[in-house]
């Protein structure tokens, strides 16, 4: 029986290295498990926002967002952490607490799993030596590779979550947790707070702080700065890399054996 040889060209579009539209630049690369589950612990959604599944990422945010204040888990949380043992049990809802904790274990699974199996997946595509076009123009926008610094990236999300990605082409991460920040930054009341507590008003600034609301910051603000930079040294390694295959192919003499160099 006749094996029929799979084209090169076909080859190259089953295992792109990444892909670049009008409003996002997506790729492959190796990433630590345990990582990714850990962000996905901290808040379920982020763990998918890092491997680039935005839908799944975006509907869980959502949902956590949802079921937490319906719950009223971070301010159970926090009773607990202040040893107000009665008041966290009181304050929280057991039924949208349940509903939680099914996705949250979820989330937690769904993210290593899908690690495991996108790392397999990189290490075959940068075998094959995958190429990736550097360049995507749109009626709407313009995208292209290039070198970005990180510590920019990470600069810009430590002002605002949100603005390190922008600068990284992930526009959709950027508009959905600057989107997010805003919203907590509004019903938590933290910049009240913040100007009383500067003014030294302590008790007013307890009173207009919404606990519910300010525990999701961090989680937000933390995951801001460390993906931005994260992607922003990966978006690197995917250029150049780009770089040396476009040269290798056109430019190096299929005859040169750096191993012969004297």
């Amino acid at each position: 029986m006749r094996t029929i040889k799979q084209r090169e060209s076909i080859r190259q579009l089953r295992r792109p290295l990444g892909f670049l539209s009008g409003l996002n630049t997506t790729l492959f690369h190796l990433r630590n498990p345990w990582v990714v589950t850990w962000w996905s612990a901290a808040f379920p959604g982020f763990g998918h926002i890092m491997l680039g599944n935005y839908l799944k990422g975006f509907l869980l945010i959502g949902w956590e967002f949802f079921t937490n204040h319906r719950s009223n888990l971070n301010k159970s949380i926090f009773y607990s952490f202040t040893g107000e043992f009665e008041m966290a049990k009181n304050s929280l809802d057991l039924t949208w607490a349940t509903l939680y904790i099914i996705i949250y274990v979820f989330a937690i699974w769904d993210t290593h799993r899908s690690t495991v199996d996108l790392n397999k997946y990189f290490r075959i595509s940068y075998n094959e030596n995958s190429l990736i076009s550097p360049v995507k123009i749109t009626s709407l926008e313009l995208n292209f590779l290039d070198k970005r610094s990180p510590w920019l990236a990470l600069a810009w999300s430590l002002l605002i979550p949100g603005l390190g990605h922008f600068y990284c082409m992930r526009i959709l991460t950027s508009i959905f947790l600057s989107l997010w920040w805003v919203v907590c930054l509004f019903y938590s009341g933290a910049v009240i707070g913040m100007f009383f507590t500067i003014m030294g008003d302590f008790s007013r600034a307890i009173d207009v702080i919404s606990i519910q609301w300010l525990l999701f910051m961090p989680s937000i603000y933390g995951f801001a700065v460390y993906d931005s930079y994260n992607v922003t040294v990966e978006y690197n390694k995917l250029f150049e890399r780009e770089q040396a295959l476009f040269l290798k192919n056109n430019y190096q003499n299929s005859n040169f054996n750096i191993f012969n160099i004297k």
